[in-house]
């Protein structure tokens, strides 16, 4: 059976490998954006040119136009539905007529996987600077394993629904130690997401990338905890799950259940 492999290259962003098929995730490939700084991790070193790229809604450190522009090759972008027509506006026709609008509850299909929007309780909008809105959501890759992506969320009902899944990749963090719970996941909160779910593998995302700039010694265990609390709270909230803390740069490698 073909293994699944996940490389998390910091914040949201993930290198996903199945069946062949690989597939990255809301790349933010710059060490600056705005008032935030990487502060921890190298600059994404991508192996090449992925069969597509997931982007789970608008927000600029999901859905970072000068990113996305630096991802080489030509792969299909799927986006929540509306944002074609924005991407086609910053980047030019030819990125737009690349992307797959889907809303949660729709699929595609990238070689022999299967790519399925799930919903995610966060806002979808750009950002109170813009009226420009859609739907945020997650994804549920199925190729020889079962791989979730949360893109951001808090939780909600009918998460359970998504599973049992090989692997989950579960926000616990965020880039700043005044950013609301609404809408998000902490530690305790993603390993009950976790337990909902009813993943064999669990790889905490979201944390510990980017922090603002000026406010690096401002609540530090909000930057520096959230991916071992969550391994900790998880061996309580779902004890048959393993969890994998992973660093910047480095690469989990999974055989799904057979």
């Amino acid at each position: 059976m073909t293994d699944t492999s996940v490389t998390w290259w910091g914040h949201s962003t993930m290198w996903l490998a199945d069946s062949g098929v690989s597939l990255l995730t809301d790349p933010l490939l710059t060490d600056r954006l705005i008032h935030l700084r990487r502060m921890a991790g190298p600059t994404p070193a991508l192996p090449g040119a992925p069969d597509a790229v997931l982007l789970s809604h608008l927000h600029a450190d999901h859905f970072h136009m000068p990113s996305l522009k630096a991802v080489p090759g030509e792969p299909l972008l799927v986006v929540p539905r509306g944002a074609a027509a924005f991407v086609a506006r910053s980047l030019g026709r030819a990125y737009g007529d690349r992307c797959v609008e889907l809303v949660p509850g729709e699929q595609t299909t990238i070689g022999p996987v299967t790519v399925r929007s799930v919903p995610a309780a966060h806002d979808g909008g750009r950002g109170p600077w813009s009226r420009l809105r859609s739907v945020a959501m997650g994804f549920v890759v199925e190729g020889a394993g079962r791989t979730w992506y949360a893109g951001d969320t808090g939780l909600f009902d009918g998460m359970s629904a998504l599973g049992p899944l090989d692997l989950a990749l579960i926000p616990v963090g965020g880039w700043g130690p005044t950013l609301g719970a609404h809408g998000h996941l902490d530690a305790a909160d993603g390993a009950e997401a976790l337990r909902r779910v009813k993943a064999a593998w669990a790889v905490p995302v979201h944390y510990g990338t980017f922090w603002p700039v000026g406010m690096a010694r401002i609540r530090t265990h909000m930057f520096r905890d959230p991916g071992t609390e969550f391994e900790r709270r998880a061996a309580t909230a779902a004890p048959d799950a393993r969890v994998r803390v992973l660093a910047q740069g480095e690469t989990l490698t999974i055989e799904p259940a057979a």
